[in-house]
């Protein structure tokens, strides 16, 4: 896909959109009750958008599953807005991966 409706400009337009309604009232904007909730809030409401695309997901309905990934994308945003994360910087995070195998990937991160 090309244009407006690439992913990744339909992301940045989202973050941007986002940013905008840090400020707005919580109770006419809902991506405002959102941050106005704090992390736990945000990650709360992430979770959950989560759970409802893999249960789309084994379901078998592609559409479903497209409406509930579309949730997770913007739930995913609004927490990084939350914790002042860019779309940015977590390209830079995935640009560095690539080339690596995802289980050299994860054998090399810190232990927790």
């Amino acid at each position: 896909m090309s244009g407006e409706n690439n992913i990744g400009s339909v992301l940045q337009r989202l973050e941007a959109t986002i940013a905008a309604r840090k400020g707005a009232d919580a109770n006419t904007s809902y991506t405002a009750s959102l941050l106005s909730g704090g992390a736990l809030k945000c990650a709360k409401k992430f979770g959950e958008e989560a759970v409802e695309a893999a249960l789309a997901a084994v379901s078998g309905d592609k559409k479903h599953l497209t409406a509930e990934a579309a949730d997770v994308l913007y739930h995913l945003l609004v927490m990084l807005a939350d914790q002042g994360v860019s779309l940015d910087e977590v390209a830079a995070a995935l640009t560095a991966r690539e080339g690596t195998s995802g289980h050299e990937e994860k054998a090399a991160r810190p232990k927790a």
